[in-house]
């Protein structure tokens, strides 16, 4: 690769105020749709770096920057940028300054990565032609509000914002499981869909000490929950992957009535559309007729969430392969398995081939904080991985997707 050794040099160069970058972020944190001031820095970064960007997208904090290149569509590379509500307890210096809001899942890195990754772009287009434009796609609210929808629906892949269409988009995320400079990735389903279930059991009243004149609903719901628990261990293929897990169960007031109603919440995860389609239709059939044994009845409803991220075959092998060719093939490993967390990145996954991998982020010498944990931060050592993988992708001449 003849651009490896001068993309290095860039990197070096841009680092140590990319690890400042990074600390700002984590000690200026916000939640959904009100990253106004993250929004902020990254639209100082891109007029900084002389790259167009079009701003106000996905409900005002979106950004969509973009730089020209050879090829007539070009490859998106995507950071979300939203932090969790949790109160941090990591004692850094750079903590947050927001209460009981902190970046405990890594988006204060992934938005630190992609302003890398577009300062190196930006220096090196401006030396000799890029092989192909790059949508560099900044997202809101990945934390369960939906903000990669968003992004698609205002027109970040189709051409008609700014720049041409993508023809294929790769995405990054932070994993304290796997070492400091190493990266994995996974044909076909890498994240779980995720839907939330809500059951509305209804009785009939009663005194606690007289339940023969009533219909006992927390009987029933309680019914329900261990019901639903057989549906993956009894109905579901043992070489399949699903979760039903009731989360919420909410009914009564004091301790000697037995309420009309129980209200229960949770959530279901698949790895296949037909999967999803058939957890729902169990639940329906068992939460119904689970009540009806006992006197009641029950609401079934679901709340779509994040379909199933799934990486393209053709378009992860071309990344493995950019990803071998600058990290060396000792560092780029098989994601095992699935995991049935999900991603937002699974809307741009439904327009065109998309790619998803991890970004190792564990420390030899400190203890590991998973993911959402108030002692997460991310690790500054992997923001040169990450820029230089970001870099190698948008870098490639073809996409094989």
């Amino acid at each position: 690769m003849p651009w490896s050794a001068r993309v290095r040099e860039l990197i070096a160069e841009e680092l140590p105020s990319l690890v400042a970058l990074r600390r700002d972020l984590h000690a200026h944190p916000e939640i959904a749709y009100t990253e106004v001031r993250t929004s902020g820095v990254v639209e100082r970064e891109l007029t900084a770096a002389k790259i167009p960007f079009r701003a106000g997208l996905a409900g005002g904090t979106g950004i969509l920057g973009s730089l020209p290149g050879a090829a007539a569509q070009a490859v998106a590379l995507r950071a979300d940028m939203d932090a969790l509500p949790i109160a941090e307890e990591t004692g850094a210096p750079w903590t947050s300054t927001s209460p009981g809001v902190m970046h405990a899942c890594g988006h204060d890195g992934h938005t630190t990565i992609l302003l890398g990754a577009a300062r190196v772009l930006s220096r090196l287009g401006r030396e000799t032609p890029l092989p192909r434009p790059v949508a560099f796609v900044f997202q809101p609210a990945e934390e369960n509000g939906g903000g990669g929808r968003r992004m698609v629906a205002d027109g970040v892949l189709d051409g008609t914002l700014l720049g041409p269409s993508v023809d294929h988009i790769v995405g990054l995320h932070c994993w304290p499981w796997l070492p400091t400079g190493r990266v994995a990735l996974r044909a076909g389903p890498i994240m779980a869909s995720a839907d939330e279930i809500r059951i509305t059991v209804r009785g009939t009243g009663s005194h606690a000490a007289l339940p023969h004149t009533g219909r006992d609903s927390v009987l029933a719901a309680s019914a329900i929950v261990v019901a639903l628990q057989q549906i993956v261990s009894r109905t579901v293929d043992p070489l399949d992957a699903a979760v039903v897990s009731i989360c919420v169960i909410r009914g009564g007031e004091i301790g000697n009535v037995i309420p009309d109603q129980v209200a229960l919440v949770g959530t279901m995860r698949a790895l296949t559309e037909p999967m999803r389609a058939a957890l729902q239709e169990r639940i329906t059939a068992v939460g119904s007729l689970t009540a009806k044994a006992y006197g009641c009845t029950a609401d079934v409803s679901f709340s779509s969430g994040y379909p199933v991220t799934r990486n393209d075959p053709a378009l992860t092998a071309s990344v493995r392969s950019q990803l071998t060719a600058v990290h060396g093939s000792e560092c780029v490993e098989e994601f095992p398995a699935p995991v049935m967390g999900a991603e937002d990145f699974s809307y741009y996954g439904q327009r065109v081939p998309a790619c998803f991998f991890v970004l190792g982020t564990g420390r030899a010498d400190a203890p590991l904080h998973p993911l959402h944990s108030p002692r997460f931060d991310f690790n500054d050592d992997a923001i040169e991985a990450g820029v230089l993988s970001m870099c190698s992708v948008a870098l490639a001449r073809a996409c094989a997707g």
